[in-house]
């Protein structure tokens, strides 16, 4: 049996070192797991993160803690996971805090700057890359068009894009039964049992928020909840739908902010969807000051991630009956499809929200979407994400360097043009 000392070790060093989004992270772990430490098998890897895939939330976060359940159960699993996800969230909080007390500093205006325009050219590179793997044949490529259409020009909701997707793809998607699997090794009752435990766990915050009448917090709390539902596809996805509530809905930061976000989110190790921490205690702090920004960054890791461990401990003995089922891996192949774009949405989002400082809203029967004033475009923004996409497509750097590179450049930039 495998010491939880050698898993404390081991992920509490992949957790220290995964910077470079999910296709990073995961290699890292198949390295590790499957070739340094022989833990898992080629095929056992790939069954999991197949699962991991069909389970909502950040796939190399779940797998990780799928890693950690199979050597030692639920004590593994928390261990695995929880080493995963805890040194990203202790910075990302950091960030929040210096962003919050230092944002207005010159020297911090042009970071942002160079984290920006790295996040645009970033957006797209996960935006091509996506598409070469997800958009194989027609009915792939229809579903993405119609998914940007609904959140960028009609401003559909994001849950019910992704079940349209899911219906689209089982209807219109072909793929081939896997061949029959082995019985799971786990029962109705014990499936119920966690599935009892982890809801309570999850849940038991809100209905205290609730009870004590804790308004705001309880909308953070009920709001990341339900994205913890539907976050398939990774951050880059949801945040479509982040924008779309904490910008315009609710009015809790500005679109700006959501850009400064996902850029302070991209220089950490950890899952992305940790930007949703950050956009948690931005909005504590500015409806109630600092206390209530940790009280929501706290509430917003515990609501976000507890439901990724549920899955696993629930789902993870049937690892090999949901991986071979067609109907369910072409509901995925939908959703996967809708993904891309949602993602084009945002990053046509995020680009006309940093190239100009200027847009406007037009509204034309269904349609709802943003227009840039020409007058208004940045020539700044421009050449600081000219920048980073050399950097990022004709030079290849990695995303780290590309993200330290576009910072520097950007408080070089801001520099002279105060200066």
């Amino acid at each position: 049996m495998t010491d939880l000392g050698d898993i404390t070790r081991s992920f509490g060093r992949i957790g220290l070192i995964s910077f470079g989004g999910p296709a990073g992270q995961i290699a890292l772990m198949h390295r590790v797991l499957v070739d340094d430490r022989r833990w898992l098998t080629e095929a056992e890897f790939l069954r999991a993160l197949s699962l991991c895939m069909l389970l909502p939330g950040p796939e190399a976060m779940q797998l990780a803690t799928y890693a950690g359940w199979r050597l030692r159960g639920i004590p593994g699993g928390l261990i695995a996971g929880g080493l995963f996800v805890l040194p990203g969230a202790a910075l990302i909080l950091l960030l929040a805090f210096l962003y919050v007390t230092l944002g207005q500093l010159p020297l911090m205006a042009g970071l942002l700057l160079g984290l920006k325009a790295a996040v645009v050219a970033i957006l797209f590179q996960a935006l091509i890359r996506l598409a070469a793997r997800a958009l194989p044949g027609w009915p792939q490529r229809g579903i993405a068009l119609a998914a940007f259409v609904a959140i960028f020009f009609l401003s559909l909701p994001f849950p019910l894009i992704l079940a349209a997707a899911a219906l689209a793809g089982v209807g219109l998607i072909r793929k081939d039964a896997a061949p029959a699997p082995a019985r799971p090794a786990a029962t109705p009752g014990s499936l119920a049992a966690t599935f009892a435990t982890g809801l309570t766990l999850w849940l038991a915050p809100l209905l205290a928020l609730w009870a004590t009448g804790q308004g705001f917090l309880l909308s953070i709390g009920l709001y990341f909840s339900r994205l913890a539902v539907v976050t398939f596809g990774g951050a880059y996805a949801v945040l479509g739908d982040m924008t779309q509530t904490m910008v315009v809905g609710h009015g809790w930061l500005t679109s700006g902010q959501m850009m400064d976000a996902l850029g302070l989110a991209e220089t950490t190790p950890g899952p992305l969807i940790l930007v949703t921490e950050f956009t948690a205690f931005l909005a504590g702090a500015g409806e109630g000051g600092l206390p209530l920004a940790l009280a929501a960054a706290l509430l917003c890791l515990w609501v976000s991630f507890v439901p990724c461990f549920l899955w696993i401990f629930a789902f993870g003995p049937f690892v090999e009956t949901l991986t071979a089922r067609p109907r369910l891996s072409s509901a995925l192949a939908g959703i996967t499809a809708a993904v891309v774009g949602v993602i084009a949405n945002l990053g046509l989002w995020f680009t006309l929200h940093f190239a100009f400082t200027a847009t406007r809203r037009v509204i034309r029967g269904p349609f709802d979407f943003p227009l840039p004033d020409p007058g208004s475009l940045s020539p700044l923004a421009l050449a600081a994400t000219a920048f980073a996409a050399l950097l990022l497509f004709r030079l290849r750097l990695p995303v780290v360097a590309v993200i330290a590179a576009s910072a520097a450049f950007g408080l070089l930039a801001r520099a002279v043009a105060t200066g």
